[in-house]
């Protein structure tokens, strides 16, 4: 997958793609990416990207001139073009699959106040909000919608690993352990240390259902209604 991440402050965007299983992926070329400034984008000699609203309000809105010569140069209006923000639909598991088949991404990340509606409107694809909460930063924002998909690309992480996971079946994940065998004279639950598999299994199960039930009963009742039509 090709990612285009534009951007007003490219620091932070570089470091997350230098770090960890990412920098794995991009050294294996399962994941390529390019960081673009959009101040080199703008023509006045003070690289000015963003100016008072319409209307009047509180703060600073992103200039529709460089956002769009910038999108020009990485074919936005071609490749599909996300815009996260908090007025977007909300950025569910399926919604991660449908983005993790894309062979190219460009993600726009908006300061202040956001962007101007005429790029929106213009270039934009998906309008996706990571939760109902407001950050300063749309290269925060970015960067989870990142997270989120490449570590769905083929070999960036074990098949076995992706299905237990909380969301691909509508419940959450299981509690884990490790060593050592007691910590703060509480143990590791005796069917882990049996090696019975199916019981283990079973186990994992009920950790699931209880844990979805208690902390995402919205969830719950989905999985219930879901296991019943399949019943």
């Amino acid at each position: 997958m090709n990612l285009t991440i534009l951007t007003l402050f490219p620091e932070p965007v570089e470091a997350y793609f230098a770090s960890s299983i990412m920098a794995k992926a991009v050294a294996r070329g399962l994941v390529t990416y390019r960081c673009v400034n959009i101040r080199d984008f703008a023509v006045d000699v003070h690289r000015t990207c963003d100016d008072a609203p319409y209307g009047g309000g509180a703060g600073m809105v992103l200039k529709p001139g460089p956002l769009a010569a910038a999108l020009d140069s990485v074919g936005g209006d071609r490749i599909r073009t996300i815009y996260p923000t908090p007025s977007g639909r909300p950025f569910r598991a399926p919604l991660v699959h449908e983005l993790a088949a894309e062979k190219e991404l460009i993600l726009v990340c908006g300061r202040y106040e956001g962007i101007d509606q005429r790029i929106i409107d213009r270039y934009v694809d998906d309008e996706i909000s990571i939760g109902d909460y407001v950050l300063s930063s749309g290269e925060l924002a970015a960067l989870v919608i990142i997270d989120a998909v490449y570590r769905r690309i083929n070999g960036v992480i074990t098949a076995e690993s992706l299905d237990e996971e909380s969301f691909e079946d509508g419940l959450l994940e299981y509690p884990h352990y490790t060593r050592p065998e007691t910590f703060a004279s509480v143990g590791v639950p005796e069917v882990l240390l049996s090696g019975h598999h199916e019981q283990i299994r079973a186990w994992r199960m009920e950790q699931r259902i209880a844990k979805t039930r208690q902390m995402r009963p919205d969830l719950y009742q989905a999985w219930l209604a879901q296991r019943d039509d399949k019943e």
